[in-house]
């Protein structure tokens, strides 16, 4: 979210730079060669409009925060509840609550100099992504950024700048599926004694026609609530990411 920000920054102030900015995306002639590269930028800010999801979810901490909600509605057998509205929601919140901190210093040391004119472009988009490039780094494991370095037949890199976006962002989102599937794994297991127990208790009454997810379901909720669980599993999912 923060990445895509930054760069509709970068390509909002090229835009605006001259007193009088024309857009205009036809193919005719132009008089001066500023007004094409504003054309040419304008589509550029587009194709980034389009490619903001794909952003969001590659290079944030928002793959891990939605999975383990998802997995976590699952766990406790409630189909729409909360709803993916609030799931996503939620999930964005807290994307921008660990990103917060990379997003101000892409911004004190990219953004803002290059809209006073300080750096050129080529500079602060370079500078604009290395903090996300830092987090991601943090949170990725070595065998899967490894992985693809071995797909690719690179040498291995020496440094974060020598480590391709191309490269980190796959390694990136394995990292996160892995980490938040575990997770959601650890969530699983009391709700799934939960279930079994139910179960048991049901069959050993001979009650065999009775559902058990209709006495489980309202035991696994007030179980959630006693035990704080939105508290605990945001909490620990805020410190599960090295920042």
């Amino acid at each position: 979210m923060r990445i895509f920000i930054v760069l509709v920054l970068f390509f909002t102030a090229s835009l605006f730079a001259a007193d009088a900015p024309m857009i205009n995306l036809s193919v005719a002639a132009v008089d001066q060669p500023a007004q094409f590269v504003r054309t040419i930028n304008i589509a550029l800010l587009l194709a980034l409009l389009a490619l903001a999801p794909t952003l969001l979810l590659m290079v944030t901490s928002f793959t891990r925060f939605v999975i383990v909600f998802s997995l976590l509605r699952q766990a406790m057998g409630l189909q729409q509840t909360p709803p993916s509205q609030v799931i996503i929601s939620l999930a964005l919140i807290m994307t921008i609550f660990i990103m917060e901190p990379y997003g101000k210093a892409s911004w004190e040391t990219a953004v803002k100099p290059y809209m006073e004119e300080k750096i050129g472009y080529e500079e602060a988009l370079e500078k604009g992504v290395k903090p996300f490039k830092e987090f991601m780094i943090k949170n990725t494991r070595e065998s899967d950024l490894a992985l693809f370095y071995r797909i690719k037949n690179m040498e291995n890199p020496q440094n974060i700048d020598d480590v391709p976006l191309t490269l980190l962002m796959p390694s990136f989102i394995v990292s996160e599926l892995r980490t938040a599937f575990e997770i959601g794994f650890l969530i699983f297991l009391p709700f799934l004694v939960i279930d079994i127990i139910v179960a048991s208790i049901l069959m050993s009454l001979g009650m065999m026609m009775l559902p058990p997810v209709m006495i489980s379901l309202p035991i696994k909720i007030i179980f959630f609530i006693v035990i704080d669980g939105w508290h605990l599993i945001i909490g620990n999912l805020a410190q599960s990411f090295k920042v």
